[in-house]
């Protein structure tokens, strides 16, 4: 699970859990944009694997969906200091499991801003966070297996094979202001996709 909409969440999100910003940090009017990926080391193959994978998919949104309840029915648990402290404490469990990479494994080891921005944990409270608070609408659109004539070039080794699944807090595609709601998500793909290239 990963969040692509607002573009500079990662900051946001080290910012806030740094006492540097309260919530909410994502405006109402803004668009965010999750994804959910299935099939990450071999793809998504044959008809069973589609069936599993959209079970997944479905039992992730109605996880999402109770999140989302779960604010609505409690707001005192959408202060600042309750998110901060909840998120504090992820941050703790990813601090001490970036200790036993390091201590068991030589070579990159991500650096702890950078892995708790990308926490799924994290990215999914959240999201659910900012809808529940805002009492916003949100829509989900799951994307068969891509082929290879599906995505650009530069996404093939990323994509292929494999099915998406993309949420946003707005009602439906048509409040979207994007031609397609995949439009977005590839943008932000391609542009960290070049960025890591370069490096």
């Amino acid at each position: 699970m990963g969040m692509f909409l607002p573009s500079d969440l990662s900051e946001r999100l080290v910012g806030f859990i740094s006492g540097n910003l309260n919530f909410p940090i994502i405006k109402e009017n803004e668009i965010m944009g999750a994804f959910y990926l299935f099939g990450k080391d071999y793809g998504i193959n044959g008809q069973t694997e589609v069936l599993s994978a959209t079970d997944l998919a479905k039992r992730t949104i109605e996880q999402l969906s109770r999140n989302v309840r779960s604010f609505h029915h409690m707001p005192n648990k959408l202060s600042s200091t309750a998110i901060r402290e909840e998120a504090m404490k992820r941050a703790l469990q990813i601090s001490i499991e970036l200790q036993q990479q390091q201590q068991q494994q030589q070579g990159h080891i991500p650096k702890l801003n950078e892995r708790i921005a990308r926490d799924p944990v994290i990215l999914s409270s959240c999201f659910a966070q900012h809808i529940a608070y805002y009492k916003k609408d949100y829509f989900f659109e799951l994307f068969q297996p891509f082929n290879k004539n599906d995505v650009p070039a530069l996404l093939r080794s990323k994509l292929v094979g494999r099915m998406l699944l993309l949420a946003f807090n707005v009602k439906n595609l048509k409040s979207l202001p994007y031609k397609s709601s995949l439009l977005p998500f590839i943008h932000w793909l391609e542009k960290i996709t070049d960025n890591t290239s370069k490096v």
